[in-house]
């Protein structure tokens, strides 16, 4: 599956704007759907959002819906997050995946990024 590089995270006030970015390394990456995870603090990680090694089928956690967006470039090798409508409470790490979706969920594969530190504060 190769590399997978997490850029994008930040601090930002809340209500502001982020857009993640995944790079990954190697030729198969079209193959696989990617998520997109977090975790905060003392808390597991979970799923925020994933979408198909096509581009579609985009799904979404309830607590981010209508706010974060996904979306891929497999011409870049790339999935992005972008994230609007900021909270304190997506302060988090934000880590991509590749994955497969079956039967509409999407099941984690093993090929991690380092993460990217998301703080939304004031």
């Amino acid at each position: 599956q190769g590399q997978l590089v997490e850029s994008g995270g930040g601090l930002v006030q809340p209500g502001g704007s982020l857009r993640l970015s995944c790079a990954a390394s190697g030729r198969t990456f079209s193959s696989y759907a990617m998520g997109w995870f977090r975790q905060a603090p003392g808390k597991e990680r979970e799923f925020v959002a994933r979408i198909s090694w096509s581009g579609g089928s985009p799904s979404y956690a309830d607590s981010v819906k209508g706010r974060f967006t996904i979306s891929r470039d497999n011409a870049k090798n790339t999935v992005y997050l972008q994230m609007n409508s900021l909270k304190a409470e997506d302060t988090a790490v934000y880590y991509c995946n590749a994955g497969t979706i079956y039967s509409g969920r999407y099941s984690p594969g093993s090929n991690w990024g380092q993460g990217t530190q998301v703080t939304v504060s004031s």
